[in-house]
């Protein structure tokens, strides 16, 4: 295969899709969990959390474009300005991937996907009961990308929840252990 500009934008719309979200290599699932004013939650898989930096601890996603249909999570972290990233445990994918349905505004994704909301240490917004590996962040800023009408979404991690095997003495998370992938949970 060798593709040129034109020849990528004139594949099929889902095959180009498909190719382009899959050129990066293997990314992270994380569900990301979120509450408004009114108290109702919501969750919804990314595949772009990214580390950007350690001191402070800062992670940034992707959003799609908010002028077409809701962005319920978008919406959320302005309203509240929390949002908790998950790991995907193993035995969920599939719950996972069917968060990114659109429900209505008035519809959980927890409830509706199988999952269960947990709140930790009086954090503002829902961690997901069933992931190893999650993390609470306070959103700080985001950064419009002009060129297809996304957001990165920047926040300070305030809270990291962990099984303590689950990090080796010098601060490494195992992402191969089955401790982490929910397989021993």
């Amino acid at each position: 295969m060798n593709l040129s500009v034109s020849d990528i934008q004139q594949l099929e719309r889902k095959y180009r899709l498909n190719l382009i979200n899959s050129i990066t290599g293997v990314k992270p699932a994380n569900l990301i969990g979120t509450i408004n004013s009114d108290g109702l939650s919501n969750l919804a898989i990314f595949s772009s959390v990214v580390h950007l930096g350690s001191d402070p601890a800062l992670v940034g996603f992707i959003t799609r474009p908010t002028d077409e249909v809701p962005r319920n999570t978008y919406d959320n972290i302005l309203e509240n300005s929390f949002f908790t990233v998950n790991h995907v445990p193993a035995s969920h994918i599939k719950n996972a991937h069917y968060t990114s349905t659109k429900f209505p505004s008035n519809v959980s994704e927890f409830e509706k996907c199988g999952f269960t909301e947990e709140y930790i240490d009086g954090f503002k917004a829902p961690y997901v009961k069933e992931a190893t590996i999650k993390f609470g962040v306070k959103f700080c800023q985001q950064l419009p990308i002009e060129l297809n009408e996304t957001r990165l979404m920047i926040g300070q991690i305030q809270h990291i929840i962990a099984p303590d095997d689950a990090v080796n003495d010098k601060g490494y998370l195992d992402l191969e252990s089955k401790v982490m992938w929910g397989s021993v949970v």
